[in-house]
């Protein structure tokens, strides 16, 4: 049977415009990723995904891809992806790379022939280009990144022309699935990263690619709200795509050894989960619990809802997209909680760089914001993005760049360094995950001491050593009492409880084995604290 590891994986995922900077130019690179997995494997993850890293004129700061099979200069080259690889897997590390197959970026050679090839061309049959209605666009789609998805050209007689879908910025023209030659276009791509060792991909907006036949108009384009493609259903969801990922789960299987499809998949839990059936992606990420507010009904709604999809569940409560957990909660206790649920639920968990140590979403200001999305809908991302602090001195920027370096792509705050922690919480966390799910002994050193419970941990070591009970399949039942304290019971043999009220709740029954955060005095768990609790005797 393959080793079907995406299954339960605890990924980390690395941004790497913001990770670490190894040349000193103010932007991380792959090198400076490779000199920090020594880290990353310490936590104990067992992979890492990268979010674009390919040859992009970074209007979108790498989701625009002008080539698909290429290092862009400003992170380094090829042969510094494959010595990343290496070492990652050195490390015992999965590598899961991005890809971007519902738009290209404008500079991309093949949009570019379609621009001079002119109407009607096959070239420009390959994206989609239409005539306008007089001076306005073909249709009345918006953008997810705010105003119109349609920008006109100009001609090569300098006459205003077509129009040129772009369902995000006008740098990142949407390719048109319809033609065969795009889908034998990425069939290559994936060949390409897959021949180079990665293990999976992450397959960006992939509920998007197909668009409604003859793009029609939306009843009610107001009704689509900016960063949100799911809210336009003419140009997501189309029943064609499941055609597109069942060609790609049958090359992902002919690897040796087979390789996993993650898709981006930004849709209710009872749509995302026709993209996992078992001819098609391996594991859709579940948005949903993202989107959920910081209160018990929801969570158990919404964690029972992503559990009915057929196949493990991708828990992800932070990304390079959505404000980070002690900002969007209302405190860093609750994003400890968070992190410590996800990493309890069967299935895979991401955890986000900087997630380990608490980082806080940083008021960037409007001057120095350089997310497309700002400009055009007044939403940025840019808060969760601002370069990681390494250590507590200031020099090189709290370790994101060697001293002396040029000032980093985004400004860090004054007190960054203060986030420069040693992450034992998240390390204690995963120790006792890889034990109950693959029978690991603990090798974590002893527990950090304002970690309430995680004493526990080295005494109930011995006794459950070896047990491997949880699986990626286990069932969880969900539930909520009257003073807010959710419960997960998983299997009838391990319990999450997350005190979401105002007041400290009464833990269950059971042997506390971790909790992200003191117990009263009188044993109680305070608010906006999680534990995690064995049933077994």
């Amino acid at each position: 049977m393959p080793d079907m590891w995406w299954r339960d994986a605890v990924v980390y995922q690395i941004y790497p415009r913001s990770f670490a900077d190894n040349n000193g130019d103010g932007v991380g690179d792959l090198d400076g990723i490779t000199a920090r997995l020594g880290y990353v494997a310490g936590l104990g993850v067992g992979a890492i995904w990268l979010t674009p890293f390919q040859r992009s004129p970074q209007a979108d700061h790498g989701y625009d891809v002008s080539d698909y099979t290429d290092v862009d200069p400003l992170f380094g080259d090829l042969a510094a992806f494959d010595a990343l690889v290496a070492r990652a897997h050195e490390l015992g590390l999965r590598v899961i790379v991005d890809v971007v197959p519902n738009h290209c970026s404008s500079e991309h050679p093949l949009f570019k022939d379609a621009l001079a090839a002119g109407p009607g061309s096959a070239a420009r049959a390959r994206f989609h280009f239409a005539d306008g209605r007089g001076d306005r666009p073909p249709n009345n789609w918006p953008s997810v990144f705010g105003g119109p998805a349609w920008t006109r050209v100009t001609e090569g007689d300098g006459r205003p022309g077509q129009w040129f879908l772009h369902l995000y910025a006008p740098e990142q023209p949407d390719w048109n699935w319809r033609n065969p030659l795009t889908v034998d276009f990425f069939a290559g791509v994936l060949r390409f990263w897959f021949d180079r060792g990665v293990d999976g991909l992450r397959i960006d907006v992939a509920h998007g690619l197909y668009k409604a036949a003859g793009l029609p108009d939306l009843d009610d384009p107001a009704a689509v709200p900016p960063m949100r493609l799911r809210g336009n259903p003419l140009a997501s969801d189309q029943e064609e795509v499941h055609d597109v990922y069942r060609q790609w789960r049958r090359i992902a299987d002919s690897c040796d050894p087979p390789r996993a499809l993650i898709g981006e998949v930004n849709l209710d839990p009872e749509r995302a989960a026709r993209y996992v059936r078992p001819d098609e992606l391996h594991q859709a990420f579940a948005f949903a619990l993202v989107a959920a507010p910081w209160n018990a009904p929801a969570w158990a709604d919404v964690g029972a809802r992503l559990m009915t999809g057929g196949a493990p569940v991708t828990w992800v409560v932070e990304n390079h997209d959505v404000v980070r957990t002690p900002t969007r909660y209302g405190n860093p206790d609750r994003a400890r909680a968070a992190l410590l649920a996800i990493l309890f639920l069967p299935g895979a968990a991401y955890v986000y760089q900087g997630q380990e140590r608490g980082l806080p979403e940083v008021d960037v200001s409007p001057s120095d914001r350089q997310d497309p999305a700002w400009t055009r809908s007044g939403i940025s991302r840019d808060g969760c993005r601002v370069p990681l602090p390494w250590q507590s001195d200031p020099a090189g920027t709290y370790g994101f760049s060697p001293p002396g370096s040029a000032a980093p792509w985004l400004p860090v705050p004054p007190d960054w360094g203060t986030y420069a922690t040693d992450p034992a919480f998240l390390r204690a966390a995963l120790a006792l995950r890889r034990r109950h799910l693959h029978g690991d002994p603990v090798t974590t050193s002893t527990p950090p001491a304002d970690v309430a419970g995680t004493s526990h941990t080295d005494r109930t070591a011995a006794r459950h050593e070896h047990d491997g009970a949880l699986t990626a399949d286990d069932t969880v039942v969900w539930r909520v009492d009257d003073n807010g304290l959710l419960t997960a019971v998983r299997e009838d043999a391990f319990v999450l409880a997350i005190a979401m009220g105002v007041g400290p709740a009464e833990l269950p029954p059971g042997e506390v084995l971790l909790t992200s955060g003191p117990l009263t005095a009188g044993g109680l768990l305070p608010p906006d604290t999680a534990a995690w609790l064995s049933l077994r005797e």
